[in-house]
């Protein structure tokens, strides 16, 4: 592991260590087994195990260890909030999101934005291919669009508008505000950075 991503890591697992277990999986759509002190997750559609005795995760199905920053957002996931928001189902970009969130856009843009304009922005059908391997649902919007349950309460939209010899593609992320109370903001960012490289890994 990264050094930065190490720190990150472990971070989760201390922030998660301070938490009733039982109350979190009361709020969360997420199940704890006393016995096992083992937490059962589900992130883009897939089940997740996470063992607090042991501190590892990994993939229900084949035991398989997730990617470094799949694994923190899932730590961050369970350990952040205190309660769980009523979706407001409605979309907003991060820039609306509170917290910072038209701060940090510029660099957002660079590396997940831009990511998903390279990847489908001639070719927009193509997101929707990809993105049923992540549990994603076409909705309308732009030229090609998918919603994602990252977790259960959790929902991201990806859009994407093609281009062509007139007019630059475009695509954005979006979120529910209620996100904002379940993950911090850099987290927010963080997931949507992730589903970007995804769907780039799935697209090529």
């Amino acid at each position: 592991m990264e050094t930065n991503y190490r720190v990150a890591y472990d971070k989760g697992w201390q922030d998660l260590k301070k938490k009733n277990p039982e109350e979190i999986a009361s709020r969360l759509a997420v199940s704890y087994s006393v016995s096992n002190q083992q937490f059962t997750v589900t992130f883009f559609a897939v089940e997740y195990v996470l063992d607090c005795v042991s501190e590892t995760i990994w993939r229900k199905a084949d035991s398989k260890v997730p990617e470094i920053m799949a694994s923190i957002i899932i730590l961050n996931y369970l350990s952040f909030s205190d309660e769980a928001r009523k979706p407001e189902s409605r979309w907003v970009s991060l820039k609306e999101m509170p917290n910072g969130g038209a701060l940090f856009y510029p660099a957002f843009h660079k590396n997940t934005i831009q990511v998903l304009i390279e990847s489908f922005g001639s070719q927009p059908k193509k997101l929707v291919n990809c993105a049923a391997t992540l549990g994603g649902q076409l909705t309308a919007m732009g030229s090609a669009a998918v919603v994602f349950q990252a977790f259960p309460e959790i929902p991201l939209c990806v859009v994407v508008w093609e281009g062509d010899d007139e007019v630059r593609a475009n695509a954005t992320v979006l979120y529910d505000p209620s996100t904002s109370d379940l993950l911090h903001i850099e987290t927010l960012i963080g997931l949507g950075m992730y589903l970007a490289e995804q769907l780039k890994k799935l697209a090529a």
